[in-house]
Parts: C-alpha cells; sequence; structure tokens
C-alpha cells in the first residue's frame, strides 16, 4: 500500500480509468507554466527540499564559524472531491459517461493553485513568483489596440537586459480574450502579436491575474520541482458517498530574474 491508499476504495476499476483521464485532461488544459519552465521531477513523496547550494550564517559561539544549509521546502497540494457511489458503480456496468463535475472543478483549482505559485508566488511555501521577482517595470495596457505596443517594448525590455530568446507570452483570462479579438482593420489581433512581435505562440494561462508575463523560454531562468506528481487519493467512504482527493507536492524558483516581464492590464 501506498500513500494514496487506491486498492482501499470501493471502486471499479473502470470507473477509477475515467476519474484519472479526466482529471488528467483537464490538468493538462490548464496547466501554463509547466509548458515554458524548466521540470525537475517526479522525485516522488520523499523529497522535502530544494538545495539551493547557499548558506545562511549565523552568530559564531566560542569561536567556530556556524552556518546553516540553505533549502527550499516542497510545497503539498490537496484538494478534496466527494463524488455519490452510485454514479461511479455505474462504469461497471457499462456506463462511460460518468457524472464527474467535481473531479473537473478540483483539477481546475489545484492546476491554479500551482501556477498562481509560479507567477504570484506563495509566501507560505517560501515561493517567490516570476511577476514579483522581476526587476523590470511593468509595462502598462492602457486599451485592447494597445498590446502590439507594450509588447515590443516588453521585448525590448528583455534585450536591453541580456536576456536572448526565444520569448513566449503567457496570457490571463481577460488578457487572452483580448489577444484573440479582431483588430480594427480586421486582422486578428493574436496572430499579428504572434507572427510579427513573439515569432511564436501565446499560452493561455488562467492561473495568471491581471496581465500577462513575457519571458525567455532559453532554459536556465525558472524551475519547477515537482516531489509526487498530480495523483489522485482515497480518504473515506460510507454506503453513499467516496472522498478522494487531488494531490501534489512542489516547489519552483526563480534561477533569472531579468528573465521575465510583466504587462499589466489597465482598465
Amino acid at each position: 500500500m501506498d500513500l494514496l491508499r487506491r486498492e482501499l476504495a470501493p471502486i471499479t476499476s473502470e470507473a477509477w480509468q475515467q476519474i484519472d483521464e479526466e482529471a488528467k485532461r483537464v490538468l493538462e488544459l490548464h496547466l501554463a507554466g509547466r509548458k515554458f519552465v524548466d521540470f525537475s521531477g517526479p522525485h516522488g513523496w520523499k523529497l522535502g527540499c530544494v538545495n539551493t547550494g547557499r548558506l545562511e550564517h549565523i552568530k559564531a559561539a566560542g569561536g567556530v564559524g556556524h552556518a546553516i544549509r540553505e533549502v527550499q521546502p516542497l510545497v503539498e497540494l490537496r484538494s478534496p472531491m466527494v463524488l455519490p457511489q452510485l454514479e461511479l458503480d455505474y462504469a461497471g456496468r457499462g456506463a462511460t459517461d460518468l457524472d464527474l463535475d467535481v473531479v473537473i472543478d478540483t483539477a481546475e483549482q489545484v492546476a491554479h493553485a500551482e501556477d498562481g505559485a509560479i507567477f504570484h508566488g506563495f509566501k507560505p511555501g517560501k515561493i517567490k513568483g516570476i511577476i514579483e521577482s522581476s526587476p523590470h517595470k511593468p509595462i502598462d495596457v492602457k486599451s485592447i489596440l494597445d498590446w502590439p505596443r507594450a509588447l515590443t517594448a516588453a521585448k525590448e525590455a528583455l534585450r536591453l537586459a541580456g536576456v536572448n530568446g526565444p520569448y513566449v507570452l503567457a496570457a490571463g483570462v481577460v488578457a487572452y480574450d483580448e489577444m484573440i479579438a479582431t483588430g480594427d482593420d480586421g486582422y486578428p489581433l493574436r496572430k499579428r502579436i504572434e507572427e510579427n512581435i513573439l515569432g511564436g505562440k501565446i499560452i493561455w494561462a488562467p492561473g495568471l491575474k491581471g496581465g500577462a508575463v513575457l519571458l525567455s523560454t532559453r532554459g536556465g531562468d525558472f524551475e519547477l520541482t515537482v516531489g509526487q506528481d498530480f495523483s489522485i487519493g482515497y480518504a473515506t467512504s460510507d454506503r453513499d458517498n467516496v472522498e478522494l482527493y487531488l494531490t501534489e507536492s512542489f516547489t519552483f524558483r526563480v534561477l533569472e530574474e531579468r528573465a521575465a516581464i510583466f504587462l499589466r492590464r489597465n482598465k
């Protein structure tokens, strides 16, 4: 038995398959950070921290210098989901369309939690996000048609900082919706940005709030370390319901602060 205790759940293999496949589908759709940061893992439950290679010096005692090795702990996410026992049993009778809305909602929430830490940080978990780490002054976007001008300025700022491409744009929900709109000349704004400015695709990042982030994908600038990758475990059950949970352990580090710039959408 492992920590997930799946073998104790009163769930058929057919139902487990549908649950896992639906969670995987939603996670792949909503996770943005993993598409452009360096990924280390999965390393399993036993990985508790990442070695930063640095020291925190403390007050000497008796003439002997002391220092503590600096490490960054992994954060464990765990989000419960309760499913009706009868609904799950339908899979064993041949149903292939189980009502898994709670799995969808939970997977979205957990995906946004990981991306939220990547972009905005998670102070209780000692994670500093990309936006707060960037030394560049945010570039304000004043209207929908201002995106090309702002992105050109952002790209130039990264170049002046010595940050080479290729570049990618991670756009929050509002920013992304604006960029897929049609410009005043009838040409899609997204196409103009991708072809003439980015030279690449815009990534939908629903866990990013307040605008978009332009960053380099040359490698070595951002690192996501995963212990236990996204998994579904069994918590408890009664005659009517089964409680499962979606879990993950991870941490994130910005290794080069200059490699990203925030484009702030002002309204």
